[in-house]
């Protein structure tokens, strides 16, 4: 059997389902942001793990290794948020081609503490090797959160409410932009070369990046919402289901409803989105919610909450209700702003389908 056919959840599942816990302390193993340990009595150790692979998940011909490290680091700070806890401790483990010198590193690491310091986070141990291939990333991220707050992704129920936190697509359509650019300045050098010219004399090529700049921000500089979950637990809310959107908001929202064993019900007309990236979709031909449900990369965050709280979850900032969870049998629905309703469909990036390995 090809991988592919199975793609990253099917083949995580295929590999995991049978797998015994033999310990008492290991709580929740494989399926959620993060395993959840418990070594003590008042407080839940979590633990998450991100492995980036350049010309997978990063192409360093527009990324910067200082905008690289802070992502690399937001990734898995986004992962112990979406379980409603505290980040604490981070290790990094990098494999690095000859390529690489001394000056890279620095800033790479430069992004990566800038983020660690953002969020009160302990860089304390790794691994470097090298690498036939390129540059290979792996980060695991240890938080905590207090054993009467950690939220999973099953517990949603039919009545509650589904709120998404800031805006959605526009790190996907920052990636479509520097792709775009990418490919101008590519064509540009091989026409170059065809014509037997000296690039190293050709004028330095000048991205067209005006007016996208928020676009590019959440691409190569995203965000993990640690301020959601301060004003979450200052309110006194606790999620019932929650998940950070790091594949596209309706991958996301099947594992909750899969998980949960739930319907859901969105609303076109509430996704939240930027000015920017609806008049980037418009400017690339692309339906702009397409964009906002299956882009990924967005690291807001999707979280169920009881109808009771409506009006404490919409006057937190940053935060909107998009719709409601249902019985399982009605199905994962999206209602358009004509009214009509669409089965919502699991196509945001699964880095193991065939499509994306080619």
């Amino acid at each position: 059997m090809e991988i592919a056919e199975l793609g990253e959840f099917g083949l995580i599942r295929h590999l995991t389902d049978d797998i015994e816990i033999k310990n008492p302390e290991t709580l929740k193993g494989v399926g959620d942001d993060c395993a959840v340990l418990a070594f003590g009595d008042d407080k839940r150790v979590l633990v998450t793990t991100d492995l980036l692979m350049e010309g997978v998940h990063f192409d360093l011909q527009y990324t910067p290794l200082r905008h690289l490290g802070y992502k690399s680091a937001i990734v898995n700070l986004s992962d112990i948020y979406a379980m409603n806890g505290r980040p604490r401790q981070m290790t990094v483990s990098l494999a690095l081609s000859k390529r690489f010198c001394v000056e890279d590193l620095e800033a790479f690491y430069d992004g990566l503490r800038m983020a660690c310091d953002a969020h009160g986070c302990d860089i304390v141990g790794g691994d470097t090797t090298s690498s036939l291939t390129g540059l290979a990333i792996s980060i695991t991220c240890i938080g905590d959160v207090a054993k009467d707050k950690a939220v999973f992704r099953n517990g949603a129920k039919d009545t509650d409410l589904i709120c998404v936190t800031g805006d959605l697509g526009a790190a996907y359509m920052g990636l479509q932009l520097l792709e775009r650019e990418k490919g101008v300045y590519n064509a540009q050098i091989r026409e170059a070369r065809q014509r037997g010219e000296d690039l190293s004399a050709l004028p330095p090529f000048e991205p067209d990046f005006s007016g996208r700049e928020y676009l590019l921000e959440r691409q190569l500089k995203p965000e993990a919402r640690k301020d959601i979950i301060e004003a979450l637990d200052k309110a006194g809310i606790v999620p019932t289901a929650m998940m950070d959107i790091s594949d596209g908001l309706s991958s996301e929202l099947h594992h909750i409803c899969q998980q949960s064993h739930a319907g859901c019900r969105i609303y076109e007309e509430r996704l939240p989105l930027d000015y920017q990236t609806a008049a980037m979709a418009e400017e690339l031909n692309l339906n702009v919610t397409t964009c906002a449900l299956n882009g990924g990369e967005d690291y807001e965050l999707l979280f169920t909450v009881p109808l009771t709280m409506h009006d404490s979850v919409s006057a937190i900032p940053g935060v909107k209700v998009i719709g409601h969870i249902t019985k399982p049998e009605l199905g994962l629905q999206l209602v358009c702003r004509d009214g009509a309703e669409m089965e919502l469909k699991a196509q945001g990036w699964n880095p193991l389908k065939m499509e994306n390995r080619e």
